[in-house]
């Protein structure tokens, strides 16, 4: 018996909620007495998840599975889970981890548990907790079937290193032809910006930046701190942002450390799809704004004049701590 963890990549590379789902595999696999298995697809260095507690990774090779395949991928983990004898399936909570999880779940017969916040509770049963209702609330969830499947809440566990020397092992499963029937000709993506899913800050802008001549401001402020950039959904249905920054219930859900709005008032759609995140902090010129009664720091003010400031102090802490 063994834990299994699936570990996204991205050009070869882990991604941060790889590194997460491998910590909190490794707490699982402490509770009960066993080890860590990782599967991985592509991947270039193998090494760097045994820091945290991996230790064994079996390593799919192979060039049609370069681009994400959600049924493809769903049967090679479900067949490295056999090969491993895993009966606890965890994986992180990416966009990709969501379409994966219930596919794998009915081709394992696994019960699934989606934004799982802490370890298991293993002394009678199985049981998570997870955050539901729009991080709202916290539910109690027993999984009871053999096998079982735990999505890791972004920086909900954190990163634990626990060093192992893993060993990698080459593994080639069967894979069908039909879930290749879609062909995905090119992929382009920014590469000298920091993604939204992986961001520990975000930079956010809405309506109160005027137009996009403006975004600047966003920018500026997210180059200091090594921020993603982000929006409203009104600004990105202006055509301002491009919808792939579109933050919030209806677009991408951010759990980041440190998530900064700017000029953006705070629709209940908005704040549900932002408060997993730790830190929140609003600079708005209007103090009733929604956004302030969910914020940790608030600063009312013009944010074509609060935010040069803001920047500004930034440059210059850095300049003297570097």
């Amino acid at each position: 018996m063994s834990i299994l963890v699936y570990t996204e990549t991205e050009n070869g590379k882990f991604k941060k909620a790889s590194f997460e789902a491998a910590s909190y595999a490794k707490g699982v696999a402490e509770k009960m007495g066993t080890d860590v298995t990782a599967v991985a697809f592509n991947a270039e260095d193998i090494k760097a998840l045994g820091d945290y507690g991996v230790a064994k990774v079996l390593h799919i090779q192979n060039d049609k599975l370069k681009t994400f395949n959600a049924e493809a991928y769903a049967d090679a983990i479900a067949q490295a889970a056999q090969e491993a004898g895993a009966e606890v399936v965890v994986l992180g909570q990416t966009a990709n981890d969501k379409y994966l999880a219930p596919l794998l779940a009915v081709q394992l017969e696994a019960g699934y548990a989606s934004n799982v916040v802490e370890l298991p509770e293993t002394e009678n049963g199985f049981t998570v907790k997870r955050s539901v209702f729009t991080n709202k609330a916290f539910n109690h969830t027993a999984i009871t079937t053999d096998k079982k499947i735990i999505g890791v809440s972004k920086n909900a566990y954190g990163l634990k290193e626990n060093s192992a020397a893993a060993e990698e092992s080459s593994f080639s499963p069967n894979l069908k032809e039909e879930d290749f029937n879609i062909e995905v000709a090119s992929v382009d993506k920014a590469t000298d910006k920091v993604t939204i899913a992986d961001a520990e800050v975000v930079v956010s802008g809405g309506r109160g930046l005027k137009g996009p001549e403006n975004w600047n401001l966003v920018e500026d402020l997210a180059d200091v701190l090594g921020a993603a950039t982000a929006c409203s959904k009104p600004v990105s249905d202006m055509g301002w942002r491009p919808h792939s920054e579109h933050v919030g219930q209806t677009g991408k859900p951010v759990a980041s450390n440190l998530y900064i709005a700017i000029g953006i008032s705070g629709a209940i759609q908005h704040l549900a799809g932002v408060s997993a995140s730790k830190t929140k902090v609003v600079i708005n010129n209007d103090p009733e704004a929604p956004f302030f009664k969910a914020a940790d720091y608030g600063i009312v003010g013009d944010a074509f004049e609060v935010v040069p400031k803001l920047t500004e102090k930034l440059k210059e802490f850095k300049a003297n701590n570097a």
